[in-house]
This record gives C-alpha cells, sequence and structure tokens, in this order.
C-alpha cells in the first residue's frame, strides 16, 4: 500500500484546486483520484462544447433522479462532471459569486464563512479582465470577463428590453452591486474554456510531489476505528488501497461524496443496515439538504436572425468552426447563456431572488435522455429564462446498494413549498413582461412554448411542473456546521465525530447560492487549502 501525506478522492471544482494549493508545499506527498479521464478533448474545451458533452458518458456521470411527484413523476437528468476538472469541464463557464447575504447564512451556521471571510478568497481567485478593485482580484489563477466582446446583437436588445422592463443594466453584478439586467462573466482564456483543470491542475502536475490517477473510482473511504487511514479504489481493473498519513478529502461533488460516505458507514444508520454497509458512524445528515436551482423558460420565434442561423445550416457551422480555429473568437468561444441578471420579483424581496437567462439560441428540450441538449431549431429563436435564486424545497440522495458503481437514489422533491411555486409562476410572468417591452416585442414572431394559451395561473403551473429543468446547481448534501446534530462537517470542514477525513466541494454549502455555484466551489476548494494547511503547521 503506497503512502501520501493527502488523499483527495474527485478531480472536480474543488478537488483540482486542492491539489495545487496543497502540493505547492513540496513537503507534502499528494495523491488525486478522478474517476473520470483526461480533460484533453476538443469539445471540452471548446466553450460551446457543452452542448456536446451533454450525454457523453466518457466525462459526464450521467444521472437520472428518481419520478419527482411535484413534477407529475418526471425523472431529471443530472449531468455531472466525471473528468479532470469535473463538472468546471462540462458546464456554461458562468461566473457567479453569489450575493452577500448567502454568506452571512452560512457564517450563522459556520463561524469563519462569511462574507468578510470568503470575499477575500474570491479576490485571491480571480483574473478579472476589468482590473483589481476594492470588489474583484487580479492575477489570480481563473480567467473571468463578460461576453461582450462577442455578444449576439440579440442579448444587446435583451438588455434594452429589461430596462425597459424596470431592470437596468449592470455592468459588473460581481461587483458592489448584485442586482440589475447583465451579460454574463464566464470563465475563458485565448477562447477556450479555463475550467479548473486547466487553471489550477494542469500547472501543479509538474510537481513530483503530486500524483494524479485517472479512471480511478473510489469504492470505499478505510478506517482505522474512527479515523480515516486511506481509501481503496478500483483503476484497470484492479482493486488498490492507498493510505493518507495525514487527510483524506472528498471531493466528489454533492452526488459522489455523500453517497462515498454512506458506501463506507457513514450516513443515516437505517439506509446502511438495509444495504449490508457496516454502521462506522450513524450520521442522519449525510445525503440531505439537497438543494438546487429548478428553472423555466419561453421559447420565442423571432423575425430577425438568431445564432440558430450561424450554429444550424452546414454552411454556419463551418464558418463559425473555420472563425474559431482562426481567432478563437466567435460564437463557439462563447457560452450559449450570454445574457441575463438578478432581479427582484416577490412583494417585499430585500435582495434578488429570480436569476434570468437570455439566450440567442433556441433548441426545443426532449424527454429526459432521448437527444443531445444543444441542436438549434431550424428557424429564427431564442430562450428567455429564469430561476428562483433561493429555493426553501430540499431532497436527498441515499446508497441503493452496496455496489459502489450502482448510482445512488436521488430524490429531488422540487416545487415542495408555496413558496417554491408562488416565485415560479412570478417569474413565468416577469419573463413575459420582458418580453413585452417595446425591444423584444419588436422581434418576435411568437410564442412557441409553453405558448400565449398557456396563460392561467393554473395552466402556467402545469406548465412549470412539466417543463421546468435543472440548472444542475445540485448542493447541500454534507451540509456545514458546527452542530454535529444538524451538519455532516464542521466549520473547517471535518467530517462530525470521525478524525482524518474533510469534505471540501459544493456538499458542504449549509444554503444554496444566489447564482451559479461554480465560482463558490472553487472558492471552497481554496478556504479549504487554508484551513487544512493552517491545521498541519
Amino acid at each position: 500500500m503506497q503512502d501520501f501525506d493527502y488523499v483527495i478522492v474527485g478531480a472536480g471544482s474543488a478537488g483540482s484546486v486542492l491539489a495545487n494549493r496543497l502540493s505547492a508545499d513540496s513537503r507534502n506527498r499528494v495523491l488525486l483520484l478522478e474517476a473520470g479521464g483526461s480533460d484533453l478533448n476538443f469539445w471540452v474545451q471548446v466553450p460551446i462544447g457543452y452542448g456536446k458533452v451533454y450525454y457523453d458518458a466518457r466525462v459526464n456521470w450521467k444521472y437520472t433522479t428518481e419520478p419527482d411527484p411535484n413534477r407529475d413523476n418526471l425523472p431529471s437528468y443530472w449531468p455531472r462532471g466525471k473528468v479532470l476538472g469535473g463538472s468546471s469541464s462540462i458546464n456554461a463557464m458562468v461566473y457567479v459569486r453569489g450575493h452577500p447575504a448567502d454568506y452571512a447564512e452560512w457564517g450563522a451556521v459556520a463561524p469563519g464563512w462569511g462574507w468578510e471571510d470568503v470575499a477575500p478568497v474570491f479576490r485571491r481567485m480571480e483574473d478579472w479582465a476589468g482590473g483589481a478593485d476594492a470588489w474583484r482580484g487580479a492575477g489570480g489563477p481563473l480567467p473571468v470577463h463578460d461576453v461582450s466582446r462577442d455578444v449576439h446583437p440579440l442579448t444587446r436588445i435583451y438588455l434594452k428590453a429589461a430596462e425597459e422592463a424596470g431592470f437596468p443594466t449592470n455592468p459588473d453584478y460581481n461587483g458592489a452591486d448584485m442586482e440589475g439586467a447583465a451579460l454574463y462573466q464566464i470563465n475563458t482564456k485565448g477562447g477556450r474554456r479555463a475550467s479548473t483543470a486547466r487553471c489550477y491542475l494542469r500547472p501543479a502536475m509538474k510537481r513530483a510531489n503530486l500524483k494524479v490517477e485517472t479512471r480511478a473510482h473510489v469504492t470505499r473511504i478505510l478506517f482505522e476505528g474512527r479515523r480515516a487511514v486511506g481509501v481503496e479504489y478500483m483503476h484497470k481493473g484492479r482493486t488498490l488501497k492507498v493510505r493518507a498519513r495525514a487527510e483524506v478529502i472528498l471531493s466528489g461533488g454533492a452526488i459522489n461524496s455523500p453517497q462515498l460516505l454512506q458506501l463506507s458507514g457513514i450516513g443515516p444508520g437505517a439506509v446502511l443496515q438495509k444495504h449490508g454497509v457496516q454502521v462506522v458512524r450513524d450520521a442522519p445528515h449525510v445525503g440531505r439538504n439537497l438543494a438546487d436551482h429548478l428553472g423555466a423558460d419561453a421559447l420565442y420565434r423571432a423575425n430577425v436572425p438568431s445564432l440558430n442561423q450561424e450554429l444550424n445550416p452546414l454552411l454556419g457551422k463551418v464558418w463559425a468552426g473555420l472563425r474559431y480555429a482562426m481567432t478563437r473568437k466567435g460564437p463557439l468561444s462563447l457560452s450559449l447563456n450570454q445574457g441575463g441578471g438578478f432581479v427582484r420579483v416577490m412583494e417585499g424581496a430585500t435582495k434578488p431572488d429570480l436569476q434570468l437567462y437570455f439566450s440567442p439560441v433556441s433548441y426545443t428540450r426532449a424527454p429526459v435522455g432521448t437527444r443531445p441538449l444543444m441542436n438549434p431549431d431550424p428557424f429564427p429563436g431564442f430562450l428567455l429564462g429564469f430561476n428562483p435564486c433561493k429555493p426553501t424545497s430540499t431532497g436527498y440522495l441515499q446508497i441503493r446498494s452496496p455496489d459502489p458503481f450502482a448510482a445512488p437514489e436521488m430524490h429531488t422533491n422540487y416545487l415542495d413549498t408555496d413558496y417554491d411555486r408562488a416565485v415560479m409562476l412570478a417569474g413565468f410572468r416577469l419573463i413575459r413582461k420582458i418580453a413585452a417591452s417595446p425591444a423584444l416585442h419588436a422581434v418576435i414572431e411568437d410564442e412557441i412554448i409553453p405558448g400565449r394559451q398557456i396563460d392561467t395561473d393554473a395552466a402556467l403551473a402545469q406548465s412549470i411542473r412539466e417543463k421546468s429543468w435543472t440548472v444542475f446547481h445540485q448542493c447541500g448534501t454534507c451540509r456545514m456546521g458546527t452542530d454535529p446534530a444538524q451538519s455532516v462537517v464542521d466549520e473547517r470542514l471535518r467530517v462530525h465525530g470521525i478524525d482524518g477525513l474533510r469534505v471540501a466541494d459544493a456538499s458542504i454549502f449549509p444554503t444554496i447560492p444566489t447564482g451559479n455555484t461554480n465560482a463558490p466551489a472553487i472558492m471552497v476548494g481554496e478556504k479549504a487549502s487554508d484551513l487544512i494547511l493552517a491545521d498541519s503547521a
């Protein structure tokens, strides 16, 4: 059995950061285990290529949830990264820190995680194209810029329509004020995706004290009493074990980290016993508190060209490909979500409660698992969508068998509260208000989905149940907090009641942040490295 100081499970948004920061000290021997393979895949590197890897099992866990009774017993498809960089290698690259109030919630249950604590970490990790100031960082490993350079003309029309509806454009929603319509900020550099694999891991892979093992599926954590001392994993058909002299760190994400804890005997005792797993610690909150952003959108047929014409016809695709190859610019260098923002929709809201999305391309969504996501429609069209920022419904996940290769049960429990159902209706009314503003109304030929005939609250609620979709922001399943009766890890990310074991990824979020979750997950990797190094000093 090989020995390392630190064994990190998962090379995703947080795990790649940890591998870099912990191995920066040459005295630390670090092993990073990743169930997936290399990120050196053309469609991973091309920013718009995330539509191509949406169902690609080579880089994607391709999870399907249990049927949700709140959504007419429909399952949801949850793509998650199974590749170096994790979901930062297959996501839409939108960069959102979250609202300071989110971190006030975190700090209330976990001292040291308030906004004043995490803001310097965000600044440290950023290389913001607008330059450093009191709010933003420059010179960090993670490139961030907005899409103004190549934004589609329809996106500018969206911003004008939002202003006409009462939501002025915010030039930097990650700055002093989050509120307003905006062009999205994304993580790319030189026309290529800037994942944590590219920005953190690959520079560190040159170090002799860091070993990265791909296609290494960790099957269980090894214990001596109540101390984690290593892991067992499968690699090329062999079962291997490795010892961690200092710590085992789980960075598998909101699904894989709680799954591995349960497979290893840390989780709800009754569930583990049902599947014949020896209980190391009865921890009922492992896999609970599953939060996610549920979204909905309207598809409009336009009377002016959209990105559909640039990406659908053969000649359009060829031209876009040639432009990208020669200049690293054009639609292939961007995310499809070019515009959006953060607004208030519910009466009495004191901070943004709705996130907006504008995509100058349209694709008719198909049932779960039937075809790739990003297949542009053959007519000019665009999508205008939203998701509530702070949903109150939570689900859970648990192992379905002791087989580490079997996906866990994932129970979404979307739309389970009156607030969530109300804010979804209010959100749909709001995007229709923006679409009716003079600027967008002038370019809209028709609302195709759900269709103008779907207008009563009851009809809209039914459409939302049928056609809503995850924004892929699963988090919270190893919730952080000082109270062991209500959380899985403490404020230093140590698993309650277990020595030598931490969790550092989106699963530790006490509450879901306002906005996309990748930036907060990277921040968790950065802050976790600070905590680990401080504790080892």
